[in-house]
């Protein structure tokens, strides 16, 4: 899952891609080339829910970015990040967690949006980098 997200990012996929679907209280969802939902990267991959890992027993809590999925086995590009913590079945998995920058999801989980939660004015990642951390 992250070597997928690393690779997309690098080739530029998330680049100009909007958060289509933002819910305060719960979390923001982005990485859909349609920007409704329905697109992705071209292909899918399984799940990787391991009981035993540190981020399964933690949760979906604030902070935590996770695969976005229309069910078991179909995770592509699409992901969330959660601006609060919340229950949620383990049927996505956890691949990282935002260490700067939750204010702006916050912001992010608060904009206008439809009866169907996508933004009324797009919300726009210009640029999607990874570094390493040291």
């Amino acid at each position: 899952t992250v070597k997928n997200f690393i690779d997309l990012a690098n080739k530029g996929f998330y680049n100009n891609l909007t958060f289509h679907r933002v819910i305060d209280g719960f979390m923001i969802q982005g990485g859909d080339p349609n920007g409704n939902g329905t697109g992705g990267p071209g292909y899918q991959f399984e799940d990787e829910l391991n009981p035993q890992a540190e981020s399964y027993k933690g949760g979906y809590v604030k902070g935590v970015v996770a695969m976005a999925n229309a069910g078991p086995n179909t995770n592509g590009s699409q992901f969330f990040i959660m601006v609060a913590d919340y229950s949620l079945q383990h049927n996505y998995t956890i691949f990282g967690k935002v260490i700067n920058g939750q204010d702006v999801a916050d912001k992010i989980a608060k904009v206008a949006k439809d009866s169907n939660d996508k933004p009324l004015s797009l919300v726009i990642m210009k640029s999607v980098t990874v570094s390493e951390m040291k």
